[in-house]
């Protein structure tokens, strides 16, 4: 059996956890740069104020006048959220997969006897009670015989009135009535365009799909739909064994909270950026043998779109920090316009293989320091980013993102860490 664990709207829950002021109000939060809205709590959307990716600034009057709680996204705070949450779910198993910063599987083994002690109802509802008391974060629990059976068990929870939060599909006629009442669309892995094409074949529901003939649906479709038509009828095919595959490009861009026209900001901006993309690399023990550096206007600019970008191949491939910022500095002189008001820049990682697999070059020595970087990368990993970082990155940063509605770092800052006051 598989139980998938999924938070009740993540980052608004997030903000909810250390104010309690807040948690009977609709909380809506922001993407980068307070543009739009990305998460809102349940209060936020039964009052129609929740609506994903619709501009702050078109919203700003009704959400003030509903009285609700305007966050911008505070990644650290949900980083840390998530990470406990997952340790709590993660005992209730001897498997657990993270699936996302909100989600993860638990597998119970290839034993289809095995049933907890307090049964699966009880086991499920103790993982919610669990995460609540320990974490204060909302989830729903389902539970199934494959993965997608047990996502549709968790959207059940979560959206079918009568199981509030938790859900079990552990029999024939559980699987039948809930997969009856979920649209073709609920089902795990079908968009909105598959969604269409199995509604002109007359699929509506999960149920009908389920019902579906496999080697038919392969046809039209593709092995991955005809996986999910087994999984919806109990047979498992997705393999746990098989490890996510490492990423072959890595890129960290974002837009600036404000323009930038300093050549020294660009500079530290980029260093940024390729100091963030070196810590992801190493982390799935990667090497990089080429990079490409870019910066951007706003393409709503009246003086016209300007786009810049260096490609940079290393002699010898390399996950060490310095040898991307000596790439971004050398290029620096390349991208930058004085008449051009920077809007964006990135970098990105191209080209990576497996550390172990590096290709060494007689007369180009590696200046990789890996202990260097591995000191680097623990000191911010246990204090948070940005804790220790390379000179090149500058010290006064005029980048940053806007984020006016921050919440406190509660568990990553000393001087947010929440206070009580006994009386």
């Amino acid at each position: 059996m598989y139980a998938l664990c999924d938070v009740n709207s993540m980052y608004a829950s997030c903000e909810k956890v250390f104010d309690p002021s807040i948690r009977k109000r609709p909380v809506v939060v922001l993407t980068n740069n307070d543009g739009c809205i990305c998460a809102a709590c349940g209060i936020a959307k039964k009052m129609g104020v929740g609506k994903k990716f619709v501009p702050f600034f078109e919203v700003r009057e009704q959400l003030e006048a509903v009285n609700a709680v305007v966050r911008s996204s505070n990644y650290e705070l949900y980083a840390e959220l998530s990470e406990r949450l997952m340790t709590v779910c993660s005992r209730f198993a001897p498997h657990s997969h993270i699936y996302s910063i909100d989600e993860c599987f638990l597998y119970y083994g290839l034993h289809s006897a095995y049933v907890p002690a307090e049964g699966w109802q009880q086991h499920a509802s103790n993982i919610r009670r669990s995460v609540w008391r320990e974490v204060r974060l909302p989830i729903g629990v389902g539970i199934g015989a494959t993965p997608t059976l047990a996502k549709a068990a968790n959207h059940a929870a979560k959206k079918i009135e009568g199981y509030r939060g938790v859900a079990v599909i552990d029999s024939e006629g559980a699987r039948k009535s809930i997969l009856a009442k979920m649209s073709v669309t609920d089902v795990w892995g079908i968009g909105r365009r598959i969604g269409a094409r199995l509604n002109d074949l007359g699929i509506m529901t999960g149920l009908q799909l389920a019902n579906a003939k496999p080697g038919i649906i392969r046809k039209q479709f593709s092995i991955l739909i005809e996986s999910t038509v087994y999984e919806l009828n109990g047979v498992v095919k997705l393999n746990w064994d098989e490890v996510r595959a490492a990423k072959k490009e890595i890129y960290s861009t974002r837009s600036f909270g404000q323009r930038i026209m300093d050549p020294d900001q660009l500079k530290f901006a980029l260093a940024t950026h390729a100091e963030i993309a070196a810590a992801k690399l190493r982390k799935q023990n990667g090497t990089a043998k080429a990079m490409t550096i870019f910066a951007t206007s706003s393409p709503h600019d009246a003086n016209g779109y300007y786009k810049k970008s260096v490609f940079h191949k290393f002699a010898v491939p390399t996950s060490d920090s310095r040898m991307f910022l000596a790439a971004c500095s050398a290029a620096l002189s390349s991208i930058y316009c004085k008449e051009v008001r920077f809007y964006r820049c990135g970098v990105g990682l191209l080209d990576i293989a497996d550390n172990k697999s590096v290709q060494f070059d007689l007369f180009n020595p590696s200046q990789d320091d890996p202990k260097l970087m591995q000191c680097l990368d623990l000191i911010n990993s246990k204090y948070g980013r940005g804790t220790l970082h390379l000179a090149g990155q500058g010290i006064e940063q005029k980048f940053a993102m806007r984020r006016e509605f921050l919440s406190p770092h509660y568990t990553t800052r000393w001087s947010d860490l929440p206070r009580i006051k006994c009386g």
